[in-house]
C-alpha cells in the first residue's frame, strides 16, 4: 500500500510540473523513477511513451498509466493516472474561474511565454536522448526520414504515420525472422549433406 501511495504522490508531483505534455514529463519520470528510486529502467520509460503515443488518448496520461501498471498492476495504474491528472484538474478549475483576469495581467503572459521556451528546451533534450537510445539500423534511419517527410512536407496525420511505422516494424521483423529461418534451414541442409 505504501508503494501505491508513493506512486500517487510521485505522479502528482510530475503532473504539477509538466508543462508541454508528454515530452516534458519524460525527464521528470526518469529522474524520479530511474535515478532516484531505481524502480524501472530508462528504456522502459521510452517503451511506455511509445505505447502512449500509439494508443488513443493523451500521451502523458497514457504514459503515466502504463508506468503505474508496470510498477503495481491495476492499482498502480489508477494511482499514477489519478496523481498525474489531479494537479491539472485543480489548476484548470482555478484558472477557468479567473480566466479573463489572467489574460489581462502582463506578468502571467510573460510567465507563460518563458514556460513555452523552457518546454521547447525539454522537448529537444528528450528527442536527443530518445535518438541516442533508439535502434540505429539502416531501416530505422529510413523510417525516420520517411516519417519526417510525411509529417512536414505532406502534412499526413501523425496517427497514420504512427500506425504505418508500427506496421512497417512488424513487417520487417517478420521478414527478418523468415529470412533468418530460411538461412538456418539452408545451413542445416549443408551440414546434413556433408
Amino acid at each position: 500500500m505504501k508503494k501505491i501511495i508513493k506512486i500517487f504522490f510521485i505522479f502528482f508531483k510530475i503532473g504539477s510540473f509538466t508543462f508541454g505534455g508528454g515530452y516534458a514529463m519524460l525527464p521528470i519520470i526518469k529522474r524520479e523513477l530511474v535515478d532516484n528510486l531505481g524502480w524501472i529502467q530508462e528504456k522502459d520509460i521510452y517503451n511506455y511513451y511509445a505505447i502512449g503515443q500509439s494508443t488513443p488518448g493523451i500521451i502523458a496520461v497514457n504514459t503515466a498509466t502504463m508506468t503505474g501498471y508496470s510498477l503495481q498492476g491495476v492499482k498502480g495504474a489508477l494511482a499514477a493516472t489519478t496523481g498525474f491528472i489531479l494537479p491539472s484538474l485543480i489548476i484548470i478549475t482555478f484558472i477557468a474561474s479567473f480566466f479573463k483576469r489572467f489574460q489581462e495581467i502582463s506578468i502571467f503572459q510573460h510567465a507563460f511565454t518563458a514556460i513555452q521556451i523552457a518546454v521547447v528546451a525539454l522537448i529537444i533534450d528528450i528527442v536527443i536522448k530518445m535518438w541516442q537510445k533508439s535502434d540505429k539500423s539502416k531501416f530505422s534511419f529510413l523510417l525516420f526520414i520517411l516519417a519526417f517527410l510525411l509529417l512536414v512536407l505532406f502534412d499526413i496525420s501523425p496517427v497514420f504515420v504512427i500506425l504505418g511505422s508500427a506496421a512497417a516494424g512488424v513487417l520487417i521483423q517478420y521478414l527478418r525472422g523468415n529470412l533468418q529461418t530460411a538461412y538456418e534451414n539452408y545451413q542445416n541442409q549443408i551440414k546434413e549433406s556433408d
